[in-house]
């Protein structure tokens, strides 16, 4: 059994700023405090993009010093807000490809690998994956024909029917989806971030999943096509677990406080941690 934890759409600012309100970097705090407590036993930690919210150097130093109290190991991918090089020069560790994208691989041992893609564009929002990311990827699928894959990526590579977010998935997902051509039963599960909700189904007989991020979040509305509603619904982190036979996905409202309770009629209360 493989267990990890999925985090996406931190959105770091400079230390002891606010963003929409609320402070990301005691948020982001509070998620690692819960994994610490609860998950030590994780194999890993993945974050799906958007680590800063404007790309800044400080954002990121804030960024490492936050998962450096992760007691497992952390692994991160690009988002919209993101700045490559600027990430680049503040985790010098960072693995990427020999066009300079932040894209990798990581065994999954018996269960595969899991290949994780950069869908950054500087200065827009949409993804972009290009035909020199999707030649990596091509390569990646080819290694290893045997081996099922699991896959990160931060833009959605299809439309989720939120409108006012659809306008920002990949802006031409044909790269994406001639790369995996041919592959689509290998493909275990697709993890993304970027929407700000938690969302599961499939596509292309792919299952996949996202959740909401660990600052603020995307309005459940179906209604705006362009400029997007957002919300303080709370943040949640994924509990990722896969064998051979499953691949289950629990999303927890780590911040939710209130009690829990006893269901055979005992009445005994206890707080939530």
């Amino acid at each position: 059994m493989l267990k990890f934890i999925h985090l996406t759409d931190t959105h770091l600012v400079p230390a002891k700023q606010a963003l929409w309100g609320l402070d990301p970097a005691w948020r982001l705090r509070r998620a690692v405090q819960s994994i610490n407590r609860h998950h030590a036993d994780a194999e890993f930690c993945v974050v799906t993009g958007d680590l800063t919210h404007y790309g800044q150097r400080e954002a990121y130093v804030a960024l490492a010093e936050e998962l450096s109290q992760l007691v497992v190991p952390c692994l991160h991918i690009l988002g919209n807000h993101d700045h490559r090089a600027t990430y680049c020069s503040i985790f010098e560790d960072a693995s990427v490809d020999t066009n300079g994208f932040v894209q990798f691989v990581r065994s999954a041992g018996e269960l595969g690998r899991c290949v994780f893609l950069d869908t950054n564009e500087p200065g827009v929002h949409h993804g972009v994956f290009c035909e020199k990311r999707a030649e990596w990827l091509r390569a990646r699928l080819s290694e290893n024909t045997g081996d099922k894959v699991t896959l990160f990526m931060h833009h959605p590579p299809f439309n989720v029917e939120l409108p006012s977010m659809d306008q920002y998935s990949l802006l031409d997902p044909s790269h994406f989806r001639h790369a995996i051509d041919g592959h689509e039963s290998r493909i275990r599960h697709i993890f993304f971030g970027h929407v700000h909700r938690p969302i599961c189904g499939a596509w292309r007989g792919i299952s996949f999943s996202t959740l909401r991020g660990t600052n603020h979040q995307v309005a459940l509305d179906f209604d705006a096509t362009t400029l997007i509603r957002g919300s303080h619904e709370p943040p949640q982190y994924g509990v990722v677990f896969m064998d051979l036979e499953r691949l289950i996905v629990h999303m927890h409202d780590y911040l939710y406080r209130g009690e829990t309770f006893m269901m055979d009629g005992s009445k005994e209360f206890l707080e939530y941690s």
